[in-house]
């Protein structure tokens, strides 16, 4: 029986939903960030040592991150399903973007988490107009640049296709999920495709996800 690690408001929201994709029986053991920090439980080091979400147990089997997860799932259990077949386009798109999430989106979406919170963190007033200075110095030469040049790519990318590697989805758009919903929720102050906006919908509206939501909260992206 597959045991899902899972970390309320975190990446293994999408490991649940693969499951329910795939009607793969599992159990979930939950853990819970700490309010103040936002860090998982040390609970997870017994799990894992990094102490991080998602990891799942598969008999003697542990495995931690989410793509190495996905792609061990969707091996195992997939029987074909939620891949593309090898040899062609759509199947290039696939493991482009079960690593492009991570690898190249991620990164520029955390930064913009990190400074974002760095202009909201309560510092002596005389430290508040340099840090100030220093987040928006990142954010505008580097952070938002980066974010709408990988936004414009996904939504020309999706003009083109439903779906990120082909009309029917994929393991790949499990990995991106959680990605698309955070530049959904952090692009106020840039503009975004309504193609990611239509995805996003799309994601958000399969029974599959539905279920994964339920039974793992809400998503709310770090």
């Amino acid at each position: 029986m597959i045991t899902v690690h899972h970390l309320n408001h975190s990446r293994s929201q999408r490991v649940l939903w693969l499951l329910e994709e795939l009607s793969v029986p599992y159990e979930m053991v939950r853990y819970e960030r700490d309010p103040k920090t936002m860090l998982a439980p040390d609970s997870l080091k017994k799990i894992h040592p990094l102490g991080k979400s998602p990891v799942i147990t598969d008999g003697n089997a542990t495995l931690a991150e989410s793509g190495a997860i996905l792609e061990y799932l969707v091996e195992t259990y997939g029987n074909g399903r939620l891949v593309p077949a090898k040899g062609t386009q759509q199947y290039l798109d696939y493991r482009y973007f079960m690593h492009y999430a991570e690898g190249s989106l991620m990164p520029y979406l955390l930064l913009k988490l990190i400074f974002g919170k760095i202009k909201t963190a309560k510092v002596p007033f005389f430290v508040r107009p340099i840090s100030n200075k220093i987040a928006d110095k990142v954010m505008g030469d580097f952070v938002t640049p980066n974010l709408t040049r990988h936004a414009k790519f996904l939504g020309d990318h999706l003009e083109k296709t439903t779906w990120f590697a082909g009309d029917e989805l994929t393991a790949a758009d499990i990995q991106m999920s959680y990605a698309v919903e955070a530049l959904e929720s952090r692009s106020k102050d840039m503009t975004i495709s309504p193609k990611i906006i239509e995805l996003a919908k799309r994601m958000r509206e399969r029974p599959a996800y539905q279920r994964a939501l339920a039974k793992g909260g809400p998503v709310i992206p770090e």
